[in-house]
């Protein structure tokens, strides 16, 4: 009797002190201190939100109005006033712009070119596993790891007629002299050296993109097309070069916006010189906005140079996705 009574209290004291216990504790669905959790994710979203709209979406909306005006960033006393179309039109009416435009398109074109042949090929070299191919592997993204100021300056030593290797190396298999010829100092041969700088440097990277897509190739596709007797030249094109091909597509996608806006290293090889055989329309930018203090007139030039990576970006992209699918 005395151990019934002891027990029915002890028991009723656990059952009322355990509602109490499930009443304190925070409700894992449901509220947190007062904040319901769509509060608590736009509690962690609005600093990433804000800091975007003051770095990117604010200075683009503010490019935008500074297009159609002259406003000029030496002369804040001066009264802005509203050109419209003007400078739109003085951009794509100038001789001197689609200049600047095909000499970005041949840097463009033909670096990226050049870049997936060498890129594709080291790849194909290091997927063998041959001996010592880590190695070989990290001596050749070396270049890839250095600053483009840096590439600039030591390709400028190197390209020096008297004292440079680049010279000597190509009278040795040319049989000319050293000095009859000057790589940055030639009108048709500067826009061919930024693109051999460019290539020696961003090769590795498409390297890299090519090797992790030979590497997601499953052993065994190969393994049957021996059973069917395939030829290697036939496994090459009916196997690696279909399952490269959105990793090939991928990299083009990475080096051509790159290399549509290149300033550094062409600056620090070049100066867009001589005369404006390798001034790209990155550096012609920077001439109007910051020398020529050219503002609304540098803003309308970027905002185009915007919208045509922009859709040209986009075109591409729905053919990558495309070629994935098939």
């Amino acid at each position: 009797m005395t151990d019934a009574t002891n027990i029915a209290p002890s028991g009723g004291v656990a059952q009322a002190e355990r509602p109490r216990r499930a009443r304190s504790a925070p409700a894992i669905g449901g509220k947190l201190k007062g904040l319901s959790d769509r509060s608590i994710a736009w509690l962690f979203i609005s600093p990433t939100i804000l800091l975007l709209l003051a770095i990117n979406i604010f200075p683009l909306i503010w490019a935008i109005y500074l297009s159609f005006t002259n406003y000029r960033a030496n002369k804040p006393g001066v009264p802005v006033k509203w050109v419209g179309l003007r400078n739109y039109e003085q951009i794509l009416g100038s001789d001197d712009i689609w200049g600047y435009l095909q000499a970005t398109a041949h840097f463009v074109v033909f670096s990226i070119a050049l870049q997936v042949l060498l890129g594709f090929g080291l790849a194909l070299l290091i997927n063998k596993r041959f001996k010592g191919h880590a190695t070989w592997t990290t001596v050749i993204l070396l270049p890839m790891m250095l600053s483009p100021a840096v590439v600039g300056y030591f390709w400028t030593y190197l390209f020096q007629p008297q004292a440079g290797i680049f010279n000597y190396i190509i009278a040795f298999f040319a049989g000319i002299e050293p000095d009859s010829f000057t790589m940055i100092g030639d009108v048709d041969l500067a826009p061919w050296a930024i693109v051999l700088v460019d290539t020696w440097m961003w090769t590795p990277y498409v390297m890299l993109i090519c090797l992790a897509g030979l590497r997601s190739i499953p052993d065994y596709i190969y393994e049957a097309a021996e059973i069917d007797r395939a030829s290697q030249w036939r496994q090459f094109w009916h196997i690696t070069v279909p399952m490269v091909l959105p990793f090939l597509m991928l990299a083009v996608l990475f080096r051509a916006i790159e290399n549509f806006k290149m300033f550094d290293m062409v600056v620090d090889l070049t100066s867009g010189g001589p005369g404006s055989a390798t001034e790209l329309a990155s550096i012609n930018l920077k001439r109007e906005a910051f020398e020529n203090w050219r503002t609304g007139y540098s803003s309308a030039f970027a905002i185009i140079l915007f919208v045509t990576v922009f859709g040209a970006a986009n075109i591409y992209v729905k053919i990558l996705n495309k070629v994935k699918q098939r």
